[in-house]
């Protein structure tokens, strides 16, 4: 695996976990907003963690940690992915997956071997192809289709715990969009809306020095979608 990355301790991150995050290099989509610039646009310049050393910390300390979150980057663009989450496992380990959904194969693949136990994924957009690539920063060429795919196997997975959840980017996230996306994955366990952060790491640098949008604001909507959900919450922006 291309670990660029480890955050020792979140307690945030991770629904009821206490965990450590790693974080995988690389990424298909290219989506302006993204705060982590270098692991998508400069990840092979930046130096990796080797395997075994990540493994190590977990094993020294899975008396007080309770999980592993695995984000990037994409990390389901890694083949390795499954066989480092094998070792995760067992090591008594519970993994959270973050994905933006493009690679369903990969992804049917780990929940078959219940290498996962929870997945977090982006929908980024309404899945209508003029606005998902906007939002991706890329020419779809079947992106969109694949993401779908991603979507309706978390939804028919009976009793896996996922989320899908969008960060809501002034000037190129409006209600009207939110309200599409709550009709096209309606009844899903549970949909978040994230607050976009403004930093000085963005994909695109015009993102830099937009204001986030107030979390009064995604309250309200939240109050407005909630019924169409099993859950529904708001998150506010956060520095991991």
């Amino acid at each position: 695996m291309e670990l660029k990355g480890l955050q020792k301790i979140s307690l945030l991150d991770y629904p009821g976990k206490i965990a450590a995050i790693v974080f995988v290099g690389g990424c298909n989509f290219r989506c302006g907003f993204c705060y982590n610039r270098d692991l998508v646009l400069n990840h092979q310049a930046l130096p990796s963690i080797p395997e075994e050393e990540v493994l190590e910390y977990l094993e020294k300390n899975k008396d007080w940690l309770d999980g592993l979150e695995v984000t990037g980057g994409e990390p389901t663009l890694h083949p390795e992915l499954p066989s480092f989450l094998e070792k995760v496992k067992k090591l008594g380990y519970s993994v959270k997956l973050d994905t933006n959904g493009s690679n369903p194969k990969m992804l049917a693949e780990l929940l078959e071997k219940h290498l996962v136990d929870y997945v977090a994924m982006d929908v980024k957009a309404p899945l209508v192809e003029d606005k998902y690539q906007a939002a991706i920063g890329i020419q779809a060429n079947g992106a969109l289709e694949e993401v779908k795919k991603s979507i309706e196997l978390l939804r028919s997975s009976n009793g896996f715990n996922y989320e899908f959840r969008t960060t809501v980017v002034p000037g190129l996230t409006s209600k009207d969009d939110i309200t599409l996306i709550t009709q096209q994955i309606k009844n899903a366990k549970k949909y978040c809306l994230q607050q976009f952060k403004s930093n000085n790491s963005h994909v695109d640098e015009k993102y830099s020095n937009i204001v986030p949008c107030s979390l009064g604001f995604l309250q309200e909507i939240q109050k407005q979608i909630a019924p169409n959900f099993q859950a529904c919450k708001v998150r506010g922006a956060r520095s991991t």
